[in-house]
């Protein structure tokens, strides 16, 4: 069995704006073990919070993780992959589908809403996405 500790994050400058994704995976020791970002051009925050979630959730998946503590700061996100709150924007559905689709790969899995402040090391891979994308 594999333990890992996923964060992810997501951020638009302006919402809608330039915007990326971010994720960090740690082993169960706290060790970093993958930094992912990706910049998605013009976006939303809540498309960038789910993106961040997905490319997180694949990398986990393709390390072998079968136990995945995930921890976001968006909680629109955490409620509606948890099935609280109902997915209203068309836009956001088929990220939340793909995303539930592959958390649910995960023989043991919990997503729960972190503050911000805990959720540094995945914020500073959405900024270097965004700071990348704009050539800052």
């Amino acid at each position: 069995m594999t333990k890992a500790t996923l964060y992810a994050d997501g951020g638009a400058r302006g919402n809608p704006g330039p915007a990326g994704s971010g994720a960090v995976l740690m082993d169960e020791r706290g060790v970093v073990i993958a930094e992912l970002r990706r910049s998605l051009g013009h976006a939303t925050n809540n498309v960038a919070e789910y993106t961040g979630l997905i490319i997180g959730l694949e990398e986990a998946l393709r390390r072998g993780v079968d136990d995945l503590d995930v921890r976001l700061d968006s909680l629109l996100v955490v409620q509606q992959m948890n099935g609280v709150w109902k997915i209203k924007h068309p836009g956001l559905r088929p990220l939340a589908l793909r995303a539930g689709e592959l958390l649910a790969r995960f023989p043991r899995r919990t997503i729960v809403h972190v503050p911000r402040e805990l959720n540094t090391l995945a914020d500073a891979q959405v900024n270097r996405a965004i700071d990348e994308a704009l050539g800052a």
